[in-house]
């Protein structure tokens, strides 16, 4: 019954290791994708050096501060999880590591009892039992449990001592990535800072935009053309989902089983009760023709923009799936939610983003972080429903 229990505890033991070997492929599938992260931030580093070489302020030069900031959040939220990841990988080896040295020492413990009842008695116990035996079969059984008992303890030895030895190997070579990982957040902490500094220089680059009109009014230009970007993708999107709508379709007839029901949205019911994607801030730029205060030009707003403090929270006005996440000049990061029959809502100006593309969303999930535009910060929101700009404060709940 011993011997059961100590084969079974070690089956227990060993069915680890295979995720440990999963983990290290996983760890290393991440290192990578943070390498390419890192590369795309050198490249930002250099071109935010030829850029203030060649410009005082621009546009351009707001945007590759705006890109490098994006990818460093993106880099120590991800490193965070990597280290996180890794102390738990640390942990489950040192409580295998621990089974094993148990199950070592019960085994240990029964060959010292056993050496020690040879030693006192030599074979005389062992000659004992075989005489005693009531026929020939029973010696021959006696016998071989005898030999196979002896043979299966070193081997039992053997095994613990080789497997002990493998899972100290993986645990000092997760420690040492651990360490690594660290080193790297701190790193990038360090880095975070500089680009503390770099922000500084952004909002005197700020100051300087604001007082020159043309760069102002390419400012508006680029926004127009952000608008016209951001239809399009909306236009892409209803064109995917038709197509992916169809094919389900006659998947569906050439199987000739029934039909799903199709994801349905209550996002139609919720006008004017709709939750405001920010818990507090007040609406700046209404939707519609808007007079631009300095220009005194005339613009259309597809959306409202809220001014918020940079790093609210940013929530999901309803239940739905993340249909895209992008980046365009004048509106920085882009989240866009489906919630179906139709429906669309559009979050700009967002600095840290917490969901991935295809992910399910609920009422109330926080799917981002705000920004900053290039008026101050502010989140940028719309509501489509199909190609059809919507007025979201008849939509929103009253305040």
């Amino acid at each position: 019954m011993k011997q059961l229990l100590t084969y079974t505890v070690l089956l227990l033991c060993f069915a680890g290791l295979p995720l440990l070997v999963t983990g290290q492929t996983e760890i290393r599938k991440r290192q990578v994708e943070l390498q390419n992260i890192r590369e795309q931030i050198r490249k930002l580093e250099d071109k935010i050096g030829r850029q203030q070489k060649s410009e005082k302020a621009s546009l351009e030069l707001l945007d590759t501060y705006d890109r490098k900031a994006t990818l460093v959040r993106r880099l120590i939220t991800r490193l965070r999880a990597e280290e996180h990841d890794l102390q738990r990988q640390i942990d489950t080896t040192r409580r295998t590591v621990a089974l094993l040295e148990g199950q070592f020492g019960f085994i240990k413990q029964h060959y010292a009892k056993y050496v020690a009842s040879v030693y006192r008695a030599g074979r005389v116990h062992d000659l004992e039992l075989l005489l005693s035996s009531n026929s020939l079969n029973q010696l021959y059984i006696r016998n071989e449990y005898l030999k196979r008992f002896s043979a299966q303890r070193k081997k039992d030895a053997e095994t613990l001592i080789s497997k002990k030895s493998e899972i100290e190997d993986i645990q000092a070579e997760l420690q040492q990535q651990l360490t690594e990982q660290r080193r790297l957040i701190a790193e990038k902490g360090a880095e975070e800072d500089r680009l503390a500094s770099l922000a500084a220089d952004r909002r005197k680059i700020l100051a300087q935009i604001r007082k020159d009109k043309k760069t102002l009014q390419r400012s508006i230009e680029r926004q127009m053309k952000a608008a016209q970007a951001l239809e399009g993708i909306i236009a892409e999107l209803i064109e995917s989902d038709r197509i992916r709508k169809e094919r389900e379709s006659d998947e569906q007839r050439s199987s000739r089983l029934p039909q799903p029901p199709a994801a349905k949205g209550e996002f139609a019911s919720k006008k004017g009760r709709l939750r405001w994607p920010v818990s507090e801030g007040s609406v700046v730029a209404h939707f519609g023709n808007q007079k631009h205060p300095t220009l005194k030009t005339i613009t259309q707003n597809t959306g409202i923009d809220i001014a918020v403090k940079a790093g609210s929270p940013v929530s999901a006005v309803a239940e739905g799936e993340i249909s895209k996440i992008w980046w365009l000049p004048g509106y920085g990061n882009i989240v866009i939610i489906n919630h179906y029959g139709g429906y669309r809502t559009i979050y700009t100006h967002l600095a840290e983003i917490n969901i991935t593309e295809g992910q399910k969303v609920k009422e109330g999930d926080v799917i981002a972080e705000s920004g900053e535009a290039l008026n101050g910060p502010r989140l940028h929101f719309e509501i489509w429903k199909d190609r059809e700009k919507q007025n979201p404060e008849t939509w929103l709940s009253k305040q």
